[in-house]
């Protein structure tokens, strides 16, 4: 992996780079921190097959975006090519309630500050090595049931999975969508938003990492980190969060749903599956038919 890595960087430009230490935490491409002569060191990100040409041109959009027009905190993009993707680097993140409460604050602000009336993104990007989907639309409830949730139908892990009668079931929730979840605007999403995608720049400040962006919900994103079980200190992400955006307190009582979309991208990429199957039938119990 290190000789892959070091191969590319070298190949782009980067000769200053005289070795590159792994690291760990990714689920769909190789990483490492490369160390460079007389420099920085970088972090870099390659796939030995890569799902697309444009896949990392489209994060260091999402990147861009994040930071842009969300004033989120992002890693500087110093290459992004077909091959190779080289940020600026970043530091593990305090597990303090103090910097789940500033997280807070970040992804507030930008949910706040982007609503769109549209939603979708002007390309596809990448969810893992899935490709997200992100064709314009105007209701919201089309859009997460036709490219969040049943885009995922038709992939071979997912197919073995789950059965005709779990399909049928997902389907019949989509179709319910608008009486299961509140009408609420598109805002910017980062779209990937669990736990290790949070990291911190070198003064504690709270900055995200690989993104999948679209105009969404917002509560994608909140959808997310509260399935990926964050440590215990992000409690006061979500209360924190809530009091800023008005949230409702009947939102953990949608997450199950909005969580469909990360637990079937999950199905159709990673094996072992972490038990998303087992989540994703139990959501859809209540839409079976009975006999």
């Amino acid at each position: 992996m290190t000789a892959l890595l070091l191969d590319r960087l070298h190949r782009a430009g980067l000769r200053d780079v005289v070795a590159v230490e792994p690291v760990s935490g990714g689920l769909a491409a190789l990483a490492g921190i490369a160390t460079r002569r007389g420099a920085p060191p970088v972090f870099v990100k390659a796939f030995a097959d890569a799902p697309d040409d444009g896949v990392f041109a489209a994060e260091a959009e999402g990147l861009a975006a994040l930071r842009e027009l969300g004033g989120v905190v992002t890693p500087d993009v110093i290459l992004a090519d077909r091959e190779l993707l080289v940020l600026s680097v970043l530091r593990t993140r305090p597990d303090r309630a103090a910097f789940w409460e500033q997280l807070a604050h970040a992804v507030a602000r930008l949910h706040r500050s982007t609503t769109h009336k549209l939603f979708g993104w002007q390309r596809d990007n990448w969810l893992g090595r899935g490709r997200q989907v992100n064709t314009w639309a105007e209701d919201g409830f089309a859009f997460f049931a036709q490219h969040r949730l049943l885009r995922w139908l038709g992939e071979p892990r997912v197919d073995a999975a789950l059965g005709p009668a779990d399909r049928a079931a997902l389907e019949r929730l989509c179709d319910r969508l608008p009486e299961l979840l509140p009408d609420r605007p598109a805002c910017l999403t980062h779209g990937d938003l669990w736990a290790p995608n949070v990291l911190a720049t070198p003064d504690g400040r709270p900055a995200l990492i690989d993104p999948a962006v679209s105009y969404t919900w917002a509560e994608v994103d909140l959808a997310h980190l509260w399935s990926a079980v964050p440590p215990p200190e992000a409690r006061r992400f979500f209360a924190v969060y809530a009091e800023l955006t008005s949230l409702d307190a009947g939102w953990r009582d949608r997450m199950p749903i909005i969580q469909l979309r990360q637990h079937l991208a999950v199905l159709a990429q990673i094996e072992p599956d972490w038990g998303v199957a087992g989540l994703i039938r139990a959501t859809l119990t209540p839409f079976r038919t009975r006999r």
